[in-house]
Parts: structure tokens; C-alpha cells; sequence
């Protein structure tokens, strides 16, 4: 065992023992301390495992293995975890939904103040990016920040848009608000073309675009403008500053891309039979990868879930039990925004909480808990949402303090996880992560312990780890830590029980 983990598997107690006689997941548990001592690495790990094989009977073209959305490797996980539902006694359903999907013809081209970037490295084609030749003046739009991930207000509102000139290409920040809320903005004021750049240290914390380097935004809504998303942070702030200096740059664009057939997606909905139906806690996470298996983003977290459904499955409870294992999350939270803007109102006013877990098994972590509060739009919820939302911060922090563990409020909150879709319906929520990519800082080095650099993929190494990396494919069941799967398994069990038995919310 690693010297990092030792005095935690001390605390948590962490062993190799047998389990009872009688099995864990036909046990009815009346305490919280039951249900933790039957989540173990063993059980866990098992289960894990069964996502790589689906991921390696399931190979692309190139014959890696795979579970994206809208591949055989996708559907064959959400038939593999519907099947432990239903021999577990819950109620499954299956929510099918479609997503729009285009395909880029020729090569695109992007030329920024004279210089030629290069596509894939130093920039990306956004997903639904519109069609387009362009050769317009760059300007810029609404607050952009030359700090971190948070700091830029970049074409959120129509406001930001005062004194834009119509047909130029709108620069914009990413930070505080979704693609395409700055997109469709862009588009109503008139902009012949779109350059998203990433923050200079966007999410240094981990989670896609760390350090300021060009990756892949995903539009959900088909753009009709040609749109670069993201670049990375050099490109738009050179854009940026020669503008500030007077020197007008000027990009030229020429995007084309075509629609092809719509995805079909799946919701897995796992309903409890115990509990109040009027008061619905859902313990979600998305089972889809991007580039590959997935195995730590997020069949982590989909594990996760599995293994404290299946230990509560005969355990009744005040609140209602929802568990629910999203699609089409790594293309822009599709599946959790098709779930909470598809229920009735009578439905949506049942759920009264919600937790998430989205990468639950990282080997050089920092243990994180997503707080509504930190959102990048948290001024846009409903009111009750931040204040709502504590009870479940708080039963996670208080968690990991009993064991020993440091653990701290995610400065980016639930920006980019399936809880937002629920903070924007006004339910309340919270959440776990253990970060992922590049890069762990020498403050969270401090805290946690580990390396520098990547968080995930190749330690120590600063090259952004396997995770959301396009032609990598190295996000296999080897890119987990079983210990912290458990650690952080058992950490979300622990708060579901709480919360699925909490007479207060």
C-alpha cells in the first residue's frame, strides 16, 4: 500500500476480510456503519472490470476499445448495469432521447494575426460547429481575464454584445457561463464567426482544458456561424492584446461541416421501492466516455453508484432512492439536461436532493466536493439551490474529517458534471470528484500528498494525462486507484444513506 494511503486505511479500516454470511446485498441496513463496512475494493473493482471488457468487446475502427455515446460500447453498459438493477429488485426504465450530430467536410482553416495554428493541437473545430468562409476583424466580448478559469464574463449576456460590431468575429473567454449561451449571443448580435479560447489556467484543478491548452467544446444546439472552440489561452490572448494595442488583428475561417443522423442515448433510471415518492433523492453519474473506455471518466463514478445501489437494495428508507447513470454527459450534460427539462412539474417538485459522482478513482488525487456555490452561472439558480444544497456539502465534509481525510470545496463547483442541469431546475445538490488530466499544483500536493503534473495517465508528468485526450486511448481499467475508489465509494454511500433518511429536506 502507498505510504499516502496508509494512515486513511487506518482510519476507514479498510481490510481484506470476508464478508458476513450473509450477503451484503441482501441485507437490510439500519445503520450507516453497516452499509459502509460492505463496500469494499473487491466488489468494487469486479464491477469496474466488467466496463473494460464491454469497452474492449466494442472496438472502433481503429480497434480501440470504446463506450462513447452512441457506439455499441455505450449500450452495452447501460444493458450490463439495467441488468444488476433489475435482479436487485428496482425499478428500471429506460429513457431514450436524440442528439443532433455533424460531421466536418475538408479541412478546416484558421489563420489568427498572421499565424496559422495548428488544428488539434493548438486549436478545435467546436462540436455543431455552423458552416462558414470568413475573413472579418477580431473583437472582443464582454469581460475577459487573464487569470484563472472563473474570472472571464464573455458573451454570457446580450450585454456584453454593447458597441459589437456586426460581422466581425466575436472573441470570447471561456468562464463563466456554457458555449451556447455565448454562441447563440454571438448570433444575435451578428457575428460572422466565433474564437472560444480557453482561461489561462482553466481548471488547473483538474477537468478538461487545465493550463490553458485548445481541447474540444461541444455545442449541444447547431451553431449557423463557423465557430473555433476551444484554442488554447496563447491564441486568444494574443488576439486579445493586439486588439487592446490598436492593431485590429484580423482571422480568417473557413469551417463546413454537414448534419448527419441523429444519436439515440439512454438514461438509466433505477427507482427504489422503499421511501417516501413524494421525496426523491437521486444519486446520479454519467456512464458515457469520450475517446475510448472510459474507465476512469467515469466508470469510476458509474461504479460507484452500482455498488451502493446494490448493498442498499434491501434497506428501506425515508426518502426515496433515484439512481440514474447519464448519456451523452462528455458531449455538454445532454443526457442530464434532456432528464430535468423533460419532467412534469408535479414530477420535478418530488426530488428533493441530489448527489453526483463523477470520477471517483483517481491515483494522484486531491478529493474535492463539487459545491452549487462554486458554479460558474450559480447567480443564474433558483434561490433556494445554493442555500439548499449545504446540508449535502456539509454531510460530505463532515464525512471525510471523521476519517481523517482533508478534503475541500471545488473552487468550480459543478460546472462541468450532471449536477448542473439540477442546479438550474432549482434542485438542490452536491457532489465528489477526484480530479483528472493536468495539472495537481504544489498546494494540492501539499494537502493530498502525490506528484506534480498529471493528475491521471502518466505520473509524474505534466503531457494532460488519458482523460478527454483525443487518440491517447489510455483511460483503461489501469488509470484507477482501487484504494481511493473505495475511499471515495464509501464516502458517497455514507451521504446517500444520510440524505435518503434525512427528515429535513
Amino acid at each position: 500500500m502507498k505510504a499516502a494511503h496508509f494512515a486513511l486505511a487506518v482510519a476507514l479500516g479498510m481490510t481484506t476480510e470476508a464478508h458476513a454470511a450473509e450477503p451484503c446485498t441482501a441485507q437490510p441496513h439500519t445503520t450507516v456503519q453497516s452499509l459502509l463496512a460492505c463496500i469494499n475494493r473487491q466488489d468494487l473493482w469486479r464491477y469496474l472490470s466488467q466496463f473494460q471488457v464491454i469497452a474492449d468487446n466494442n472496438p472502433d475502427r481503429q480497434g480501440h476499445g470504446n463506450r462513447d455515446t452512441g457506439t455499441s460500447g455505450y449500450k452495452a453498459s447501460v444493458d450490463y448495469v439495467a441488468h444488476l438493477m433489475r435482479a436487485a429488485g428496482y425499478h428500471v426504465a429506460i429513457q431514450t432521447y436524440t442528439i443532433a450530430d455533424a460531421e466536418i467536410t475538408g479541412t478546416p482553416l484558421f489563420y489568427a494575426g498572421g499565424l496559422a495554428p495548428a488544428l488539434g493541437q493548438d486549436w478545435f473545430v467546436a462540436r455543431l460547429s455552423g458552416s462558414g468562409a470568413v475573413r472579418a476583424p477580431v473583437q472582443p466580448v464582454g469581460r475577459i481575464s487573464g487569470t484563472a478559469n472563473g474570472g472571464a464574463a464573455s458573451g454570457c449576456d446580450q450585454a456584453d454584445f454593447a458597441g459589437f460590431q456586426p460581422g466581425h468575429i466575436a472573441l470570447l473567454q471561456r468562464g463563466a457561463c456554457d458555449f451556447d449561451t455565448a454562441v447563440t449571443n454571438a448570433q444575435a448580435a451578428g457575428a460572422a464567426g466565433a474564437i472560444i479560447y480557453n482561461s489561462r489556467e482553466s481548471l488547473t484543478q483538474g477537468g478538461r482544458g487545465g493550463n490553458g491548452r485548445a481541447y474540444q467544446a461541444y455545442l449541444t444546439v447547431p451553431a449557423h456561424i463557423p465557430v473555433v472552440g476551444a484554442a488554447a489561452y496563447t491564441i486568444g490572448a494574443d488576439l486579445f492584446r493586439a486588439y487592446m494595442a490598436g492593431r485590429a488583428p484580423v482571422a480568417r475561417l473557413n469551417i463546413q461541416s454537414r448534419p448527419k443522423p441523429d444519436i439515440t442515448d439512454y438514461n438509466l433510471i433505477a427507482d427504489s421501492p422503499y421511501g417516501r415518492p413524494d421525496h426523491v433523492v437521486v444519486a446520479e453519474g454519467h456512464l458515457d466516455a469520450i475517446y475510448g473506455a472510459g474507465m476512469l471518466d467515469n466508470a469510476s463514478g458509474s461504479t460507484t453508484l452500482i455498488d451502493i445501489a446494490l448493498n442498499m437494495s434491501h434497506t428501506p428508507t425515508r426518502n426515496k432512492l433515484r439512481y440514474i447513470w447519464f448519456g451523452g454527459e462528455e458531449l455538454g450534460l445532454l443526457g442530464s439536461k434532456f432528464y430535468t427539462t423533460h419532467l412534469a412539474p408535479d414530477e420535478l417538485k418530488r426530488i428533493v436532493f441530489d448527489i453526483d459522482a463523477d470520477v471517483t478513482a483517481t491515483p494522484n488525487f486531491d478529493i474535492l466536493v463539487a459545491a452549487a456555490k462554486n458554479g460558474f452561472d450559480a447567480r443564474k439558480f433558483p434561490p433556494n439551490v445554493i442555500p439548499g444544497s449545504e446540508i449535502g456539502n456539509k454531510y460530505f465534509l463532515d464525512y471525510f474529517k471523521q476519517i481523517g481525510a482533508a478534503a475541500r470545496l471545488a473552487r468550480f463547483g459543478n460546472d462541468g458534471t450532471d449536477s448542473r442541469p439540477f442546479s438550474k431546475v432549482g434542485v438542490p445538490n452536491t457532489g465528489v470528484l477526484t480530479q483528472q488530466d493536468c495539472c495537481k499544483g504544489a498546494g494540492e500536493v501539499k494537502i493530498w500528498g502525490g506528484f506534480l503534473g498529471n493528475y491521471e495517465g502518466d505520473i509524474p508528468s505534466h503531457n494532460g494525462g488519458c482523460v478527454d485526450q483525443p487518440h491517447r486511448w489510455c483511460d483503461n481499467l489501469s488509470n484507477n486507484d482501487p484504494f481511493l475508489l473505495e475511499l471515495m465509494s464509501k464516502a458517497v454511500g455514507d451521504v446517500t444513506y444520510r440524505l435518503a433518511n434525512d427528515p429535513g429536506i
